[in-house]
């Protein structure tokens, strides 16, 4: 009986270790796949700040204001329930510096709400004042987006196709600059910098911005200037029509037609032009779910395209080493988030094993070099990259800088749960809806935006469910792991638990229940 009970205890020791190394494993391949994404992140750094060093000053030529030799440009406007911006958009892209017979704007409105009648009156008293406007309504939302995209595009009688988004406020230059740089005729695209009218609004829209200035930066900047693949940011920008039929128009087979359509321009030889100190102003989304949405969005459509586009990267001969190397990472970057998530779950029974397996902490410290990475391209984008700033930043814009990084880093971990599921759905080809993302008009810090609950959810998902479970299970990991001194994890639990426990509350005090 003894010997059995002895044989019983040196099993499950053998099978507690063997798990125990299985986890490691598991975490050093997800924090492998981060380390290697934030190593490339910092080649762009590399091509960034060297290209500035070597071009202090950029300067972008642009048509005169009556300038009748201008391109004729069609100017979209997709939509869909956007009653509380959707006039300011078309405001301002009627104010553009720009020939009035030398645009059209087409309003591709599919919505059901009361938008439908705020876009029918202001075109009509546009077209008293003697624009080219057209209100296009589909009522069956086929295809979402890229559907009235590509359904438009036989009625758009401009050579170029200018996108906005509602939620934009384009500068009245826009059109003049962007449009000089199809006189080269292999450009495609020309992309402008998003900015933020919203910014300052709540930690929220604070956290939003620091985040998207590094992708308008150091990414899609370093890219341009490394002469590697960028992306369509799917607004701001300005499209040669011919080409997005001759690279098989708008597909609505992902959530993000614009990051495909523009891969696939770019491998048939063409480029994008991006104008990294031209802002277009747009607005944040305000409340959590909103912003939850987005994600999901993104990172689904991201995940789709890393699905349907990593063979033709992979295969055609128009693209170089490193070219094929950074098109694999950006369609790959989405996942990032599972690779967190992951080693997120596996670090708690690996945090218990350590002392069992005779490995030191230390062998993992590896992962550090991620996170040197992000907080040296998020400085510099945010701190040194001269885009409105005449003067350096100070001291105390650093300190703050700092601060918001350090919030940062948790909230980024909370939305890991939502984004990797988003990542498995795409890769697994799941269909789902497009589903936009709410704006109302706000851009101060009043709260006035977020009282306007008609675009509100109104239920709590079982994600906040489970994001609220997983708070409450990185909080008892750091709990144990201090009483019983194991400290590997500690840190990296607290954040986690921070992060799921900010994602939680927030997700639920931002639903509509009224």
């Amino acid at each position: 009986m003894f010997g059995i009970f002895s044989l019983f205890e040196a099993l499950r020791y053998q099978a507690f270790v063997d798990f125990g190394y299985l986890m490691l494993l598991i975490y050093f391949v997800a924090m492998s796949g981060v380390t290697v994404y934030a190593l490339l992140q910092i080649h762009l750094l590399f091509l960034y700040k060297k290209f500035h060093k070597e071009n202090p000053k950029i300067e972008y030529s642009k048509y005169e204001a009556d300038d009748q030799k201008a391109p004729f440009v069609t100017v979209q406007l997709p939509m869909y329930n956007e009653m509380y911006v959707a006039e300011r958009i078309i405001d301002y892209v009627a104010a553009q510096e720009y020939p009035k017979d030398r645009f059209e704007i087409h309003i591709l409105d599919d919505s059901t709400d009361e938008t439908v009648g705020i876009v029918a009156k202001r075109v009509a008293e546009l077209r008293e004042q003697g624009f080219h406007v057209e209100h296009i309504h589909r009522v069956n939302r086929q295809g979402y987006k890229a559907g009235a995209l590509q359904e438009a595009m036989p009625r758009a009688n401009g050579d170029f196709i200018a996108i906005f988004d509602a939620d934009f406020t384009p500068r009245p230059d826009f059109l003049r600059t962007t449009m000089t740089y199809f006189e080269d005729p292999k450009t495609a695209i020309v992309q402008t910098r998003w900015e933020h009218i919203n910014a300052d609004y709540s930690m929220l829209t604070k956290l939003q911005a620091l985040q998207l200035n590094v992708h308008f930066t150091v990414e899609q900047a370093g890219r341009s200037y490394g002469n590697l693949l960028l992306q369509f940011n799917g607004t701001a920008g300005v499209w040669r029509k011919k080409v997005i039929t001759e690279a098989g128009g708008w597909q609505s087979d992902t959530l993000t037609e614009d990051l495909d359509l523009s891969f696939r321009a770019q491998i048939m030889g063409y480029k994008i032009q991006y104008l990294e100190k031209h802002g277009s102003p747009a607005e944040l989304p305000v409340d959590m779910n909103a912003l939850k949405g987005q994600q999901f969005r993104w990172n689904k459509g991201g995940a789709q395209n890393a699905r349907k586009l990593l063979k033709l990267v992979w295969n055609t001969d128009k693209l170089n080493r490193v070219q094929k190397m950074h098109a694999i990472s950006q369609l790959m970057a989405y996942g990032v988030f599972l690779w967190v998530f992951i080693a997120a779950v596996s670090s708690i029974p690996l945090s218990f094993a350590f002392q069992e397996l005779g490995i030191s902490t230390h062998f993992l410290s590896f992962s550090v070099l991620g996170l040197f990475a992000v907080a040296a391209i998020s400085y510099t984008a945010n701190i040194t990259a001269a885009l409105n700033r005449s003067t350096p930043a100070s001291f105390w814009e650093k300190v703050r800088f700092f601060g918001m990084f350090l919030s940062f880093l948790p909230m980024s971990m909370g939305l890991s749960l939502y984004n990797a599921i988003a990542v498995i759905e795409g890769l697994r080809g799941k269909v789902s809806a497009f589903v936009r993302t709410p704006k109302y008009g706000g851009a101060t810090g009043d709260n006035s935006a977020i009282q306007k609950a008609s675009y509100l959810a109104k239920k709590i998902s079982w994600v906040t469910y489970a994001e609220g479970g997983m708070a409450l299970v990185f909080s008892a990991a750091v709990i144990i792991g201090i009483k019983t001194g194991n400290h590997a994890f500690v840190l990296f639990h607290s954040m986690l638990a921070f992060g799921f426990a900010t994602i939680c509350y927030y997700s639920i005090k931002h639903l509509r229940f009224r």
